[in-house]
C-alpha cells in the first residue's frame, strides 16, 4: 500500500470505531487491501483457518461495500 491508501484506512478505522456497536471493524484479525476492489477487507477468520464470517469490505472512500456476517445460518 501507498501513502494514499494508508491514510484511507486510518480514516475508515476512525469512522468505523466511531461508530461503536454499528461499526464492522471490530472482531477483526486480519486486514487486507485489495487492489483491483480498491477496498480494505476486515477478515474474522481466527488464524486464516477457522472462519464464521465473510469479511467485512469498505472502499477507499470509506463506503461499506459489504458489512459482511455470518457464512452459515443459524440452525
Amino acid at each position: 500500500m501507498g501513502r494514499t491508501e494508508l491514510e484511507a484506512l486510518v480514516a475508515v478505522l476512525q469512522d468505523q470505531l466511531a461508530k461503536g456497536q454499528d461499526g464492522i471493524v471490530v472482531g477483526t484479525w486480519q486486514i487486507v487491501f485489495s487492489r483491483d476492489r480498491q477496498a480494505f477487507l476486515f477478515e474474522k477468520c481466527e488464524l486464516g483457518a477457522y472462519c464464521e464470517e465473510r469479511p467485512g469490505v469498505v472502499a477507499l472512500d470509506g463506503t461499506v461495500l459489504d458489512r459482511g456476517g455470518p457464512i452459515l445460518a443459524d440452525a
